[in-house]
């Protein structure tokens, strides 16, 4: 398969059609701008959740390093600031998935240092509640990505204690159902990527067998099918590009982004993604500490990052992308 990986410093604009033009400049690219905001307020973690309801992300659990967790905490950008709502009351865990459907937030799957989990809850963001809803089917699992469309959510990957995953399932929020969806195309894995774009998932990246995933593929709802996109390896000059597990992803608009993850080490690279072109393109360094196992979320016109690790050292600062701002190292 054809693999295309262009960076932006890289790229020229021919007849009104971006295309790539060199591969001599090495300028790191300084589209958009990653803005510092108010420090996530719980313990510094790993491994953690989000979900978004309304114009608030709630992030929770994840590990410390010592202990898993099972605090959550609101954040709300328009104040810049945090607070506390009621524990998840599931067992302490970290490498859980998330996702909103229906106004709720869903937490399930993860570790909690003894075994991998498949349990499910939900929250309720007008009661402060937390309630146990129907376990995942198939193999419990950490690592695994959760996303919602259409008020549904999905699930799927990741890894049951012995052997990754491909395998994914949709739930029902209004029937307390899950269903069986046709599998990821591809190599099992943990540790991916994912993000929505116009109603259809697209997910990547992650390990298997100790090699990073460079396969990319489309999900379409409507029909059930995985559409596989570009690899997301560079096809001349020999550099991964996007190849990484643990990376943060969002959606601004119609283009998905993706940051930070690791390879060998850590990473800071941002890239930009495009379901027209099947297109990826370099941006700004993410400004913060590299790190993996971080959440990432979009409210409103900026994507967010915010906890995650880098080998021992657990981070709780949060950082704005802002899309349409060239880099300023003064804010």
């Amino acid at each position: 398969m054809k693999n295309i990986l262009v960076k932006y410093a890289l790229w020229c604009t021919i007849i009104g059609i971006t295309v790539g033009c060199s591969n001599s400049d090495s300028t790191t690219p300084d589209e958009g701008n990653w803005v510092e905001e108010s420090d996530f307020e719980g313990a510094t973690r790993s491994g953690a959740v989000v979900f978004v309801i309304d114009d608030f992300a709630y992030v929770g659990t994840g590990y410390d390093g010592d202990d898993r967790l099972r605090d959550f905490w609101r954040y709300e950008p328009g104040r810049n600031t945090w607070f506390r709502i009621a524990d998840f009351p599931g067992v302490a865990r970290n490498s859980a998935v998330a996702f909103a459907a229906n106004g709720k937030g869903y937490v399930g799957t993860g570790y909690d240092g003894d075994e991998e989990l498949k349990d499910f809850w939900e929250y309720d963001p007008g009661l402060d509640q937390w309630r146990q809803v129907a376990d995942l089917p198939g193999p419990v699992r950490l690592g695994a990505i959760g996303f919602s469309l259409n008020n549904e959510g999905y699930v799927g990957t990741g890894n049951d204690g012995d052997n990754n995953l491909k395998d994914f399932y949709k739930y029902s929020p209004t029937t307390d159902t899950w269903v069986q969806i046709s599998s990821m195309g591809g190599s099992k894995r943990q540790g991916a990527f994912h993000f929505v774009i116009d109603g259809k998932a697209y997910v990547g990246g992650g390990i298997h067998n100790g090699i990073h995933q460079e396969d990319f593929w489309e999900y379409d709802p409507a029909t059930d099918l995985w559409t596989d996109k570009n690899d997301l390896d560079d096809d001349d000059s020999g550099d991964p590009g996007v190849l990484r597990q643990y990376a943060s992803a969002f959606t601004i608009g119609s283009f998905g982004y993706l940051s930070v993850g690791s390879r060998s080490a850590a990473l800071i690279d941002t890239w930009r993604y495009n379901p027209d072109t099947d297109v990826w393109e370099e941006l700004t360094e993410f400004e913060g500490a590299s790190r993996e196992q971080a959440v990432s979320f979009t409210i409103g016109e900026f994507g967010y990052i915010t906890t995650g690790r880098n080998v021992n050292t657990r981070y709780d600062d949060i950082w704005a992308f802002h899309p349409l701002e060239e880099f300023d190292e003064e804010d």
